[in-house]
């Protein structure tokens, strides 16, 4: 395993694709972009498939350079007044099994210029899978409660995403846990610095997060009907 992936340099590419976010650029920086963008990235995944059994056996580290773990560099401008063509962050999502076909529970680290965190959990789920995950809270509040509150993940995470103006139809509107029950994101955030991802303790606290954030994704599959 690798001790360090990214570095200083690798911010500053990021940060200069951001002030030259077209085409010609990018190509004309394309080695560079192998260099401390795309191996590194791959070098990460590569490490971590060793590391996510540790954590769940049903996320999948895949160290593909198209279609695995680590996203797209390229926007989908389809839908977007923003038409520059290059993502300016490094995405490394960690999905489950199953997560092709459903909506399903991941992990992630985003990389970028002042912005680098870990996430957990749902983003933008389906009718199904929320009105699934609103009922496990209504059923089992006190489970809720203990992923939600846990001491170890509240210590690090934020739960954040969009939520209702109110109560989700069908729901109480005084239902104890009605502010979880507006969520239609069940997303939890853990900062950290560009130092630390330039470090060699990028992967070590990665994977602490990760198992921190345990309680959560185990009450999420569950509510999917998902392994975890």
């Amino acid at each position: 395993m690798a001790d360090r992936y990214f570095s200083k340099q690798t911010f500053a590419f990021l940060s200069a694709l951001e002030q030259n976010n077209n085409r010609e650029w990018f190509e004309q920086h394309q080695q560079e972009y192998e260099d401390l963008v795309r191996s590194p990235a791959l070098d990460f995944i590569s490490d971590m498939s060793d590391e996510m059994p540790a954590i769940s056996r049903h996320f999948l580290a895949q160290p593909k350079k198209v279609g695995g773990s680590l996203m797209r560099v390229y926007r989908d401008t389809r839908f977007s007044k923003d038409k520059t063509p290059y993502k300016t962050n490094i995405g490394i999502q960690f999905r489950h099994e199953l997560g092709k076909d459903i909506h399903a529970p991941g992990y992630y680290l985003h990389i970028a210029p002042g912005e680098c965190f870990v996430g957990v959990g749902l983003w933008h789920p389906d009718a199904v899978a929320l009105f699934k995950i609103r009922e496990a809270i209504v059923q089992k509040p006190e489970a809720w409660l203990a992923a939600r509150d846990d001491a170890a993940f509240s210590e690090h995470y934020e739960l954040v995403g969009d939520a209702l103006a109110n109560a989700p139809r069908g729901f109480a509107k005084d239902h104890p846990q009605v502010d979880d029950l507006k969520r239609k994101d069940f997303i939890g955030l853990a900062n950290m610095s560009e130092a630390t991802v330039a470090s060699a303790k990028l992967r070590p606290l990665v994977v602490e997060r990760y198992r921190q954030a345990a309680p959560l994704m185990r009450f999420l599959c569950q509510a999917l009907e998902l392994r975890f």
